[in-house]
């Protein structure tokens, strides 16, 4: 189907809002009333220039508190109004929306609403307009898509219709099952809008936290389903009232708009792009950075050796069990320090998980490699993470380690390693358990949706975690075995600490074990209030003992139904730090219930320290 995006859900000018719209692919867009206002374009160059963009202007929105009121107010209305269509027969845009009056001059009169906006619509036809008729969840009188349905067949004219808003249905927990009753010739426009379920006014929800489909909790693809029932051909249209999209640039958010209606058209079976392909594991984690030493110490600390180094690019491969790390230390790379760049998936199919991407708007990236290199296509994730898609490896395939020439285990001189024959002992680490990347403020809601839909990941439910700075929001997005495990968060906390730091999270079989091993090798662990402990010797029963040795070794300890988890990390490293974790497999969280006490202790460590 066609799609569509109101002005309103982009920032910039009118001007950067169509070209947004245009490079996402979008066919056209609702000019809001606003945007129009304070473009120093004219009427005829804002239809020449979305002509130019391949865009029609599908709507004009909105006209508000027109319906039930006085003669005399209406009198005005109607003057306004043609003043309006007018203002629209130069625009080259034949639909106009009228919300549903929150006015204190309007009467609770069903019969003088249906007069009044029939007498609008024959304005209306005049100027070849029709009016579409949307009930706003906070109207005066008019609140439910059916009750203003029933006005507008009881005005009964043909330039007079609805306009069906996800929001609007779905915030009040109206049942749009009854869509289905409406001819759908008499549906004029449909617009769509997610948000997270929250317990708050309407309006302010309304007006701040709309998302697009498929971010939030609503079942927007169950009332686009009814809505395809009636017959409906217009376009979907998104309509989000949103402060982070306000701010932040309109081009990678109309992308992300685009995708989120090309999803939703294939959860309603509108569309059929190539299908997720899920991947099964991480192949390796890679690192960059411009000074090897503190990272390559960190790693040797925890047990890892380097394995290969690449035949042609400066990246080595530090390896422990099923566990890879690639440190790549090219010119030019991070002034920041150290941080997680890339992240290697092991996928049944790269080449169909590619044609996936690309077709959800997430093309391959250009990628230097010489005819010896494994062919890998790689996609950009929002925050810029780049996901490599990597085939599985068998003797005659060897995949992307045929890159790689052995180093027989060799360490660098410069790891620090107190005592090298570690390298040799049984492995600590077992394998990557998961993955944390820090997203940029305006990227959360994108990247849960982009890890969704692009890599056929499950997204867990989101938590909010205090910070001594703001409010850290987390979201984990996970294969259903959790072979894959990726969690999301953002927060406002300033620095290069543990609150915009990234981390990797080893898995191990004795969490007490491998810390031990890690500070006998030289390495810190992140140092956890003893109020910490206090209160965990408060909340559960250890055997004598244990709880000390967690805090002299800095190990934190959850517990739920599933089981239990016991984790602890290493100082941070520029903008990377690791964490060593033992979770029981019924387990099936992070150590949420721990976030606050870390996330102090990383803020402390850094203003100690500087790290």
């Amino acid at each position: 189907m066609r799609t569509s995006i109101a002005t309103v859900s982009l920032s910039g000018s009118l001007t950067e809002k169509l070209t947004a719209a245009s490079r996402a692919g979008f066919d056209g867009v609702e000019i809001f009333e606003n945007d129009l206002l304070a473009s120093p374009l004219t009427p005829e160059e804002i239809r020449a220039r979305c002509a130019d963009l391949g865009l029609t202007i599908d709507l004009y929105q909105p006209m508000r508190d027109v319906e039930a009121v006085p003669e005399a107010e209406f009198a005005r209305n109607l003057r306004r109004a043609r003043h309006k269509f007018e203002l629209m027969r130069r625009l080259g845009t034949d639909t106009v929306l009228v919300c549903s009056s929150v006015s204190p001059l309007a009467a609770d009169d069903d019969a003088l609403a249906a007069a009044q906006l029939g007498r609008l619509a024959d304005l209306a036809q005049e100027f070849g307009v029709r009016v579409a008729y949307e009930a706003l969840a906070w109207g005066r009188h008019v609140s439910t898509y059916d009750h203003a349905w029933r006005i507008v067949e009881a005005a009964g004219h043909p330039a007079l219709g609805t306009c069906l808003d996800s929001f609007h249905i779905l915030s009040r927990g109206s049942d749009p099952k009854g869509i289905a009753d409406i001819p759908g010739e008499k549906i004029f426009f449909l617009q769509l809008a997610d948000a997270p379920l929250l317990a708050m006014d309407v309006l302010q929800w309304s007006r701040h936290y709309r998302c697009f489909p498929g971010q939030g909790g609503f079942d927007v693809a169950g009332l686009v389903r009814h809505v395809l029932s009636t017959g409906y051909d217009g376009p979907l249209s998104l309509e989000i009232f949103n402060d982070v999209f306000r701010q932040a640039e309109a081009g990678p958010t109309a992308v992300d708009a685009q995708r989120s209606l090309l999803v939703l058209q294939e959860t309603v079976g509108l569309s059929q792009p190539p299908a997720p392909v899920v991947p099964t594991g991480i192949a390796f984690a890679e690192l960059v950075t411009s000074d090897a030493e503190p990272v390559t110490g960190l790693l040797a600390a925890l047990g890892f050796t380097r394995t290969a180094r690449h035949h042609g690019k400066p990246v080595d491969l530090w390896q422990q069990g099923e566990a890879r790390i690639l440190v790549n230390t090219g010119p030019a790379l991070r002034r920041d320090g150290t941080a997680l760049a890339a992240i290697g998936l092991e996928s049944p199919d790269p080449e169909g998980a590619a044609r996936r991407a690309e077709a959800l708007l997430a093309p391959v990236l250009p990628r230097r490699r010489t005819p010896e290199d494994a062919r890998l296509d790689a996609v950009a994730a929002p925050d810029g993470t780049e996901l490599f898609f990597c085939a599985p490896d068998t003797p005659e395939h060897p995949g992307w380690r045929a890159d790689f020439a052995d180093t027989q285990g060799q360490l660098p001189q410069e790891t620090g390693l107190r005592h090298p024959t570690l390298a040799q002992r049984p492995a600590a680490v077992r394998r990557i358990d998961h993955l944390a990347l820090t997203q940029p403020w305006h990227h959360f809601d994108e990247a849960t949706l982009f890890h969704r839909a692009v890599l056929g990941l499950r997204a867990q439910e989101s938590v909010d975690v205090a910070d001594p700075y703001g409010l850290l929001r987390s979201r984990a997005v996970t294969t259903p075995d959790g072979g894959v495990r990726i969690a999301l968060s953002v927060g406002a906390a300033p620095g290069e600490d543990g609150a915009h730091a990234q981390h990797i999270a080893l898995a191990t079989d004795d969490v007490v074990a491998a810390a031990r091993r890690f500070i006998d090798s030289g390495g810190r662990t992140l140092r956890i209030p003893a109020n910490y402990y206090d209160d965990l010797a408060a909340r559960f029963d250890f055997a004598e003992g244990e709880l000390e040795t967690y805090q002299d070794l800095g190990i934190l300890y959850d517990r739920d139904a599933g089981g239990e988890f016991r984790h602890c990390y290493t100082r941070t490293v520029g903008r990377v730090f690791f964490e060593l974790v033992q979770r029981e497999p019924g387990y099936r969280g992070y150590g949420a219930q721990n976030a606050p006490v870390r996330l102090a202790a990383q803020h402390t460590a850094k203003r100690l320290t500087g790290g």
